[in-house]
């Protein structure tokens, strides 16, 4: 009796059955598009990386190779079962805890405590730690231990660069009787412009006679040169004016000759290709008489022949 018991039928295997490791991924992977969108609806495309992200890790295999729509139904699913898991940690009061693995990473995406957590519109980086990790590694980063400098002064000159000594140095370097040589320097100084303003005042006179002569020198030198120039560009405008002139002739003269040596040499040309047809055509006609005659000898001593024979 017990041999004809028939064996259970096993259990029909799903073609888009999901393994928790490439649930994980995926949980991975989409998070990370949904945190950079602002918590927005992923497009075709990033639905399309997404399942590149799981197939790179788990579609090793055709049954496990995982399309857009395979994991967008997924995480409809997961979706579902979350709602699902909060619905009865919410009716227990707190007193339950749900022991699905997926469970923190959905409720930081999807659930109200990572909306309070991080606020929409900041930035995700895309090297953080992975989702299922607690809601204190996406809390503001922490203080740096040394105390931050004044927030209008540039970061390249927050550090105390090392030439801040100098000017304290300065003022020990400095000699003590320096005062005393500017205070000589400065006296110095004005008994020279007093003696060179005495200097120039006796000067003065003698120089006063010699400057009036110069300038009358000049101005006569500048007449001149002023009557020498209108008379030069008189002369210098006629002589460019017959220049042009000539140029303009010799140029017509050279493109005349130019010309007629042109014509010359295409009426010599043509009179030597005419010449070379003459030739070629009786070199040709003689070729086709001698040709003719050398046939009828030939024919001619056929003939012969063939009379000898009969004879």
């Amino acid at each position: 009796m017990d041999s004809l018991v028939p064996a259970p039928r096993p259990l029909p295997f799903r073609e888009d059955c999901w393994s928790e490791e490439a649930t994980s991924t995926l949980v991975d992977a989409w998070g990370r598009r949904y945190m950079e969108l602002n918590r927005g609806n992923l497009r075709h495309k990033d639905w399309q990386e997404v399942a590149d992200a799981v197939n790179s890790l788990h579609g090793h295999t055709k049954k496990t190779h995982r399309t857009d729509v395979q994991c967008k139904n997924r995480i409809d699913t997961l979706k579902k079962k979350y709602k699902t898991e909060k619905a009865k940690i919410s009716e227990s009061n707190g007193t339950l805890t749900s022991s699905w693995p997926f469970f923190s990473r959905l409720d930081f995406l999807i659930g109200n405590s990572g909306k309070n957590q991080i606020p929409k519109g900041s930035p995700v980086s895309m090297s953080s730690p992975p989702l299922p990790l607690p809601l204190t590694s996406y809390s503001p980063m922490p203080l740096p231990p040394f105390p931050s400098p004044p927030m209008g002064v540039p970061l390249p000159f927050r550090r105390p660069p090392p030439a801040v000594a100098q000017p304290a140095i300065l003022p020990q370097k400095r000699p003590s009787p320096a005062m005393d040589d500017s205070y000589f320097k400065k006296n110095y100084s004005a008994v020279a412009a007093a003696a060179a303003a005495a200097t120039a005042a006796e000067d003065e006179e003698g120089y006063g006679e010699e400057e009036e002569e110069e300038e009358e020198e000049e101005e006569r030198e500048e007449s001149e040169e002023e009557e020498e120039m209108e008379t030069s560009n008189g002369i210098t405008e006629d002589e460019g004016i017959r220049r042009l002139a000539n140029a303009i002739r010799r140029f017509g003269e050279i493109y005349e000759r130019v010309e007629g040596m042109k014509q010359r040499q295409m009426i010599e040309l043509e009179k030597q290709r005419m010449q070379f047809a003459k030739d070629l055509e009786v070199q040709r006609m003689q070729l086709y008489m001698d040709t003719q005659v050398q046939l009828e000898k030939i024919k001619q001593s056929k003939r012969s022949g063939s009379d000898d024979m009969y004879s």
